[in-house]
């Protein structure tokens, strides 16, 4: 019998200073029984970076994400279904950023974890074909600082300004710095 996704639910109260994007979000996260909590995060983290300012031209959505291995993590796609952009979170390898940039206007990666530097490094030069692809790091010890905020019912405030995102559950607060690794051409 297989493990069902345990479901999460999220209130986000979002203050993007940088890009003039605010908003309130009610975000219903299912997580697939071999996802960990840290992963978690970085797909809401992932959501806060490129949420739209409307839905006008389509709105940013979670995918199955790890029961779909042809869809990203989260996609926004336009009002005729076309990909505006691909967003993975982890270490995809080059095969599948190269069929990404194929399929949407703009890619983004959120690396994490104490390996995304070693796999930066493998992949850097395979990815001088793919100009729409951006990389961002966060480090591990902020991800995991992030992930202990985790609860199955939670009410966030995450607000961002100069490159610097902070998360705030009502009791603890976390810093997080995504360090850009590949800006898009």
């Amino acid at each position: 019998m297989a493990l069902k996704s345990t479901i999460y639910k999220l209130q986000l109260q979002l203050a993007d200073i940088d890009r003039g994007v605010y908003g309130e979000h009610s975000l219903t996260l299912a997580r697939h029984p071999s996802e960990t909590d840290e992963r978690l995060v970085m797909r809401v983290l992932a959501f806060a970076m490129h949420a739209p300012a409307d839905t006008s031209h389509g709105a940013l959505e979670f995918t199955a994400g790890l029961s779909d291995t042809d869809a990203p993590d989260l996609w926004h796609r336009d009002l005729s279904g076309e990909i505006v952009h691909w967003i993975e979170v982890g270490q995809p390898d080059e095969r599948r950023l190269m069929k990404a940039s194929s399929r949407a206007s703009a890619v983004s990666v959120i690396a994490y974890a104490s390996s995304a530097s070693l796999w930066w490094g493998a992949i850097e030069g395979k990815l001088l074909r793919a100009p729409k692809v951006a990389v961002w790091q966060v480090e591990s010890a902020q991800s995991q600082a992030l992930a202990a905020l985790v609860e199955r019912s939670m009410r966030w405030q995450i607000t961002a300004q100069d490159g610097h995102l902070w998360i705030n559950d009502g009791t603890r607060s976390v810093e997080i710095v995504p360090r850009a690794l590949r800006a898009r051409a």
